[in-house]
């Protein structure tokens, strides 16, 4: 009925904090330019663009799920724009759906994210290796 929510909310949030530390990042890289020319360097990719790759996989799921739930008539263009909401029985319901089905969404769809970073991490890690070992 309305399990797209929480993950709409963490996407709000994440969108938040993917422009606040962008600006962070981009407000500092003079500094992290001058140590990085006398280092050893290998691509690397910023925490902000880690942060936008959640934010993608969470609308892109809200979009899917928002999609589904008006194809099915839960959500209309009318207030209270859910239908569960609009008697207390239902309302109880949605909520229960919301904090069990919702919450597990953004769960599993912030642990899939912690994956791909872990995996981007590793390989940042093996390529800084082999351009230490071939500058030597």
């Amino acid at each position: 009925m309305a399990c797209f929510i929480v993950p709409a909310a963490e996407a709000i949030v994440t969108t938040i904090a993917a422009k606040v530390i962008e600006k962070k990042e981009l407000s500092s890289a003079p500094a992290a330019e001058a140590y990085e020319e006398t280092a050893v360097s290998a691509p690397k990719t910023s925490f902000a663009r880690k942060l936008k790759w959640l934010r993608n996989l969470l609308w892109g799921g809200c979009a899917l799920l928002a999609f589904e739930h008006v194809w099915h008539g839960e959500v209309v263009p009318w207030f209270p724009f859910l239908t569960a909401a609009a008697d207390a029985a239902d309302r109880a319901e949605m909520l229960h759906e919301m904090a069990t089905v919702g919450v597990c969404m953004a769960l599993i769809v912030t642990a899939v994210w912690g994956v791909m970073v872990g995996v981007s991490v590793l390989l940042e890690k093996k390529s800084q290796r082999s351009a230490q070992a071939n500058e030597k």
